[in-house]
C-alpha cells in the first residue's frame, strides 16, 4: 500500500538524534520549540529530507516554563513581559517560522490575558496558527478563549468538562501526545479520556510524540498508536492523523501489507510502514495497493 507523507506534529529535534528521525518512515515534523537559527536551519533542509514546520522559540512569562530547565538551549525561552513586546516578538519571528508556540504552565509565572491577546492576534495577522503548551487546572480554557489553533498536548493534568470540549471540538486541533503519560496511570487515563471525547464531539486530532521528552523512539511511536486506539479512533480517523500532504520528492512511503481492517490491526501494520526512493520499489509494486 501506498501512503501519504507521515507527520509527527510534535517534536523537539534538538533534543533527538536527528539522522535517526530523517531516516525514519515519517516524511515530515512540526518541531515545537528550539531556538530561532538552529529552527531555520532545520526549516531550509530537514534531516534526511523531512519537511521541517517550526515555531522557533517558546513565548513565555518571565521566568514562567521552560525558563531554567537544563534541556532548553539558549535563545530557545524568549520572555514577553508586555502586550507590546508580545506584537514585537511575534512580527521579529514571523518571516522565518511556520506557527507560533506559547506556554501555559502552572506553577510557575504565567502569561497575563493581555500578553496572550496580543501575541494570538499579531500571529494571526500574519497568518502564523498559535500552539500551546497548556499545563495546570484553568490553562486548557484560558487557551481557548484567547483563541489558540492547536493544543500541543491531549490535557492530562484535569478532567475536561463536556461543555470545554465541545467549544475545543469547534476549531481547535488537538495534538495527541499520549505515550509520554505511559508511566502515570492515573494521567494516560485522564488524557486518553480527553481525547475520546474531544474525537467524539468532531474535533481535529492529530499524530504528536513530543518526541525529545523522555525515551520515546525515534520515526513512528506504535505506543503513540496505540494511545489513538485507545481512545476510540477508527482507521480512518489515525490515517488522518498522521498524514500529511508534505512528500519529499523521489521518496515513497509504504508498507507492503494490504491496509488495516479494523483497529485491532493497525499498530502491527504501521510497523511495516517504510519511506525508501522509489527506484527501490521497482519491481515491487505490481499488485501493491493503491
Amino acid at each position: 500500500m501506498l501512503l501519504a507523507g507521515l507527520r509527527d506534529h510534535h517534536v523537539h529535534l534538538g533534543l533527538v538524534d536527528t539522522d535517526a528521525v530523517g531516516g525514519s518512515g515519517l516524511s515530515a515534523v512540526d518541531d515545537l520549540g528550539w531556538n530561532l537559527d538552529r529552527a531555520k536551519e532545520w526549516r531550509r533542509r530537514g534531516p534526511g529530507g523531512l519537511r521541517v514546520r517550526v515555531t522557533g522559540p517558546f513565548l513565555t512569562a518571565p521566568d514562567g516554563y521552560p525558563f531554567g530547565r537544563s534541556w532548553a538551549p539558549p535563545g530557545g525561552v524568549v520572555a514577553i513581559d508586555s502586550a507590546r513586546t508580545g506584537v514585537a516578538v511575534v512580527e521579529a519571528l514571523a518571516d522565518s517560522v511556520d506557527l507560533i508556540k506559547v506556554v501555559l504552565h502552572s506553577g510557575m509565572p504565567l502569561l497575563g490575558d493581555q500578553e496572550l491577546a496580543a501575541v494570538v492576534a499579531t500571529a494571526h495577522r500574519w497568518g502564523k496558527p498559535v500552539v500551546a503548551h497548556a499545563e495546570g487546572e484553568g490553562q486548557t480554557l484560558r487557551a481557548l478563549a484567547a483563541g489558540m489553533d492547536v493544543l500541543a498536548h491531549t490535557p492530562w493534568t484535569e478532567r475536561l468538562s463536556d461543555e470545554l470540549v465541545a467549544a475545543l471540538s469547534r476549531g481547535v486541533v488537538m495534538i495527541s501526545s499520549l505515550a509520554i503519560q505511559l508511566s502515570d496511570e492515573e494521567s494516560y487515563a485522564v488524557a486518553v479520556d480527553n481525547l475520546a471525547r474531544f474525537h467524539r464531539a468532531g474535533g481535529q486530532v492529530r499524530y504528536g510524540t513530543d518526541l525529545g521528552n523522555g525515551s520515546r523512539p525515534p520515526g513512528l511511536d506504535l505506543d503513540e498508536l496505540q494511545g489513538l486506539v485507545d481512545a476510540g479512533l477508527g482507521v480512518e480517523a489515525i490515517m488522518e492523523a498522521i498524514a500529511t500532504a508534505d512528500q519529499v520528492p523521489g521518496w515513497l512511503t509504504w508498507s507492503p501489507q494490504e491496509p488495516p481492517r479494523s483497529t485491532s490491526e493497525i499498530v502491527d501494520w504501521f510497523a511495516t510502514v517504510r519511506r525508501c526512493r522509489a527506484d527501490e520499489l521497482a519491481g515491487e509494486l505490481e499488485g501493491v495497493a493503491w
